[in-house]
């Protein structure tokens, strides 16, 4: 009998769950895990389940109901059992993960010993090494020390180790790092809708770095939908969970649902989520500081003189107040009063307070991009000639320049652009080769489309750059809409040139269509008179005034065949060619095979 029900309150107890123990009324189901790699099935998850139809049919209410009636210990053991017994008498071979909390599994080590169990798990026909004990609820551990010594004896005897739930409790990095367990299943709040948000993304990319140190194969629980399974393989987690893949069955299965077996032989590369509002660039942190001594509340103007005579390049000081930054003072403003008739004699002993701007901006090391672009376009153009203060929590650490600023703001601006353009919001050149890198690492045939707007320069300056903008912004929304956002990606390089990289089968006529309907939307743009002339009269790059047509767009593209190129620099080379060209023939799409691209 086991140990569950041996259990006085089991035995005795009047709950509905201790009923449905002692009439068998639980049973196991088993779900699949899944090789992203190849969409076989590598394991079997063993899950309980109450009576079909009843209101305990749902694990949750089994667990809900287990601590009402103080059963947490011996249903725990029970679902174990069960699941075991069932494995066995189905004579299945391959690998059983089953459920158990850490708290459970130290008593039932306590209780039986590790050889005791490793006969009951014998005397159900299951083998050691087929076995991993998927710890749960480890968020509750109070004595990690103790389980990890537990887990080593687990381990010794051959059974294997999973954490359940990553992500979802506070210790649980710290029991990976101590356990070491041979797999991690990622929560499913991290893997839910992956393949629309970017820091999910990024999240589990920086799980996949902590897994390679300690040798772990990742689980990814949750895959309900064709997109996530997608983005999840490409990413390169090992194994997968969910109802896409497999509901729990009481049979375990032989191959995945029919749906995501498609998935899984369709080599397309899935098209990451990027973040779609240009990013802050963070913080600051590196901007640079002129290490200058501040002056006190009680420093003398004759004081204040002799520190800028000294320090020639110094353009202001601080005023601190202890060691919190309280004015400052500009060296221009100063020296000129200084240098008055009598000022020295009547002023020069007294406080040099009275020219301190006691409104300083101080910009902590942390400081985001957005948050200082206003001191360059504040009315208050002191903030620009006095400089500001930097702090480190609020202690004054030195000095920054208006120019240091400016600097500073456009450096950040310009590799903020690099990952995602500040006009469009589309990724920018890092992910667009990042992307063409893993369609050529894939070894999936692919076009690459280059995009660029004719007699673009002469509407932007005839009409402003606010109008440009508009028709830039123009290109990104029908680039996107002639896509299918799941395999084809859309990226811009900058200016009016736009990549798109297409592994839909009916990429020609999507660029048809665009080049199309480009030409109808941007007529609008245009002024009445222009748009009855068909164009503008402007001058062109040599300063000489002749007409433009209304502004079109080109598309050259090219089919890149598999193993022809082994970098994104080259697959974006010959685009711009292929561009070019069609730019040069007045085509709207121009197709060509890089055979046909003159600089190869």
């Amino acid at each position: 009998m086991p140990i569950a029900l041996r259990s006085n309150a089991v035995r005795r107890g009047r709950g509905p769950l201790a009923g449905l123990m002692r009439s068998n009324g639980l049973y196991p189901v088993y779900q699949p895990i899944v090789s992203l790699l190849d969409g076989s099935i590598f394991s079997h998850e063993a899950l309980i389940r109450g009576p079909q139809g009843s209101s305990f049919h749902a694990p949750d209410a089994l667990l809900a109901a287990a601590a009402q009636e103080s059963l947490n210990f011996e249903f725990e053991n029970f679902c174990v059992i069960e699941a075991l017994d069932r494995w066995g008498t189905l004579s299945e071979s391959g690998r059983l993960f089953v459920n158990i909390s850490a708290e459970v599994l130290v008593q039932v080590l306590k209780q039986c010993g590790r050889d005791r169990l490793l006969e009951l798990m014998g005397g159900y026909g299951v083998l050691p090494r087929m076995l991993v004990l998927e710890i749960t609820e480890h968020e509750r551990v109070t004595d990690m020390d103790y389980l990890a010594s537990v887990v080593q004896e687990i381990r010794a005897a051959g059974v294997s180790l999973a954490l359940d739930d990553f992500g979802d409790g506070r210790s649980s990095l710290r029991l990976w790092s101590q356990l070491k367990p041979e797999f991690v299943k990622i929560d499913k709040y991290f893997t839910k809708d992956i393949s629309q948000h970017a820091d999910k993304l990024k999240t589990i990319q920086a799980l996949q770095q902590i897994a390679a140190i300690f040798d772990t194969a990742l689980i990814a629980e949750g895959i309900e939908t064709e997109d996530d399974l997608r983005v999840l393989r490409d990413l390169g987690i090992t194994y997968g969970q969910g109802y896409f893949l497999g509901r729990p069955a009481l049979l375990p299965r032989e191959q995945i649902d029919a749906e995501a077996l498609d998935v899984m032989l369709d080599r397309r590369v899935a098209v990451f989520p990027e973040l779609r509002r240009a990013s802050n660039a963070g913080t600051l942190s590196r901007l640079a500081v002129v290490e200058a001594p501040p002056v006190s509340l009680t420093t003398t103007n004759d004081a204040l003189a002799t520190l800028f005579l000294a320090h020639t390049k110094l353009h202001a000081v601080a005023v601190v107040d202890g060691i919190r930054p309280v004015g400052i003072i500009n060296r221009s403003l100063f020296m000129n009063e200084y240098s008055k008739l009598y000022y020295r004699e009547v002023w020069g002993p007294k406080s040099c307070m009275t020219h301190a701007n006691l409104e300083p901006r101080l910009i902590e090391r942390n400081h985001n991009v957005d948050e200082l672009i206003g001191i360059l376009t504040s009315d208050d153009q002191r903030y620009l000639a006095d400089g500001f203060i930097v702090t480190d929590n609020g202690r004054y650490v030195g000095m920054g320049t208006g120019e240091q600023l400016v600097r500073s703001v456009t450096e950040t601006r310009v590799e903020a652009a690099r990952h995602a353009n500040p006009l469009t919001f589309l990724p920018g050149n890092i992910p667009i080769s990042q992307h063409i890198e893993r369609l050529l690492n894939s070894g999936v045939e692919f076009v690459a489309c280059y995009a660029d707007l004719n007699n673009f320069k002469p509407f932007n300056d005839q009409y402003g750059y606010w109008r440009g903008d508009e028709m830039i912004r123009l290109v990104a929304r029908l680039a996107l809409a002639h896509c299918d956002p799941r395999c084809d990606f859309v990226g811009h390089v900058g200016g009016d040139d736009f990549i798109i990289l297409y592994q839909s089968a009916d990429w020609q006529q999507q660029c048809e269509q665009f080049v199309s309907e480009f030409a109808e939307r941007a007529v609008e743009l245009f002024d009445a008179p222009a748009r009855e002339a068909g164009g503008i009269l402007a001058e062109d790059r040599h300063g000489v005034s002749r007409f433009f047509p209304l502004t079109t767009i080109s598309i050259g593209a090219v089919k890149i065949k598999r193993d022809e190129f082994t970098s994104a620099e080259q697959v974006a080379s010959v685009a711009a060619r292929a561009k070019h060209d069609a730019k040069t023939c007045g085509e709207g799409l121009l197709i060509l095979d890089t055979s046909e691209i003159s600089s190869l």
